[in-house]
């Protein structure tokens, strides 16, 4: 993918003109006010529209590292949990339902057949599970261009459906292993600055998943300075489709907003595939997770939302869409200084 063009900057401005000529006190909106900005550029429209097309994709897989020890749950949960979502009763669901956020799950590389399933769920469907990345690559350099061409392809079924603003969620037992790993690649720190305690897990079990991480780390070597090697080497397919997902939205001029570790740790490598695209992107939430907080600062985003979080599926963005709705109406809605009448 080719280099992203960032939102207008002339738009950019007017939107920052038009919310400091708004009937309220100077910088009273605080960051309600610099999301407005980034809506409207995103649109490039002043005033903005009303977002209210959201449309969340959740990108299920398994992890070959779940066999290993790094997660407080088994690899079951997570066809269990493909099928919670199709129910409508999992946590992002819950809220998608709240702020009328279209939800659809898809199944990139869950380690089961999922008999009786809608086979649209499997339309993309890479491949069963990953490797476990201390010992084997996640995946093949073709299955991790197929990854990146399916979420591409998703993104722009999601935009032909009409959405204004994407979200990327995620499920997958044992996935904050590989994103811890491929933000220290993509960072250059090792894994006991990335590596946090997922589904919750113990002292002991945290140590044994830092020693892992940098296993990994220490077996990819020098192909970390490939973007689609680091994929390889380190990710999944669920996390490469995500990342192609979050790519292919930028290159369209269609924001995303970022959920927790899964979701920054896909679009920090939509960066690395296709520069500027982090220009595109809002963050969500603050999830509990290290490794997160460095990749929020590498792109330089700071969450709307910091609620100690860490469920994943998308549902930290999913919380913040009022907030991001609330802040696109303000700039639309609010009456202008010079238009009062000061007698």
């Amino acid at each position: 993918m080719s280099l992203v063009h960032p939102p207008s900057a002339v738009v950019r401005a007017e939107a920052a003109e038009r919310l400091a000529g708004l009937a309220i006190p100077a910088g009273a909106l605080g960051r309600l006010g610099e999301l407005a900005v980034w809506v409207a550029a995103t649109q490039g429209a002043v005033p903005p529209e009303p977002i209210e097309r959201i449309r969340a994709v959740i990108f299920a897989g398994d992890h070959g590292v779940a066999d290993h020890g790094v997660s407080a749950y088994p690899k079951a949960v997570t066809p269990a949990m493909v099928r919670t979502f199709l129910a409508g009763r999992a946590g992002v669901s819950v809220l998608a339902a709240q702020h009328d956020v279209t939800v659809r799950v898809l199944d990139i590389g869950v380690d089961d057949d999922l008999a009786g399933v809608d086979p649209a769920v499997q339309a993309f469907k890479i491949r069963r599970g990953s490797g476990a990345i201390h010992l084997e690559d996640a995946m093949t350099p073709d299955e991790t261009r197929a990854a990146l061409d399916a979420g591409a392809a998703v993104a722009v079924e999601e935009i032909a459906a009409g959405a204004q603003l994407l979200v990327s969620g995620d499920m997958g037992i044992g996935n904050t292993t590989p994103a811890a790993a491929l933000i220290a690649a993509s960072l250059g720190v090792p894994a006991a600055d990335v590596t946090g305690r997922g589904t919750g897990i113990d002292e002991a079990a945290l140590a044994h998943k830092i020693d892992l991480v940098q296993a990994a780390l220490d077996r990819a070597g020098e192909r970390v300075d490939d973007s689609i090697d680091t994929l390889t080497a380190l990710g999944s397919p669920d996390i490469a489709a995500a990342a192609g997902f979050m790519a292919a939205a930028a290159e369209a001029g269609i924001p995303v907003l970022l959920d927790g570790l899964i979701s920054v740790a896909s679009a920090l490598m939509a960066e690395r595939i296709a520069p500027g695209a982090q220009a595109w992107f809002a963050a969500g939430h603050r999830s509990t997770e290290p490794a997160q907080a460095l990749a929020l600062e590498k792109l330089g985003l700071d969450p709307v939302l910091d609620l100690g979080m860490r469920l994943g599926e998308g549902s930290g963005a999913v919380a913040a869409v009022p907030i991001v709705r609330s802040a696109a109406l303000l700039l639309r809605d609010v009456a202008r200084l010079a238009d009062l009448d000061l007698g």
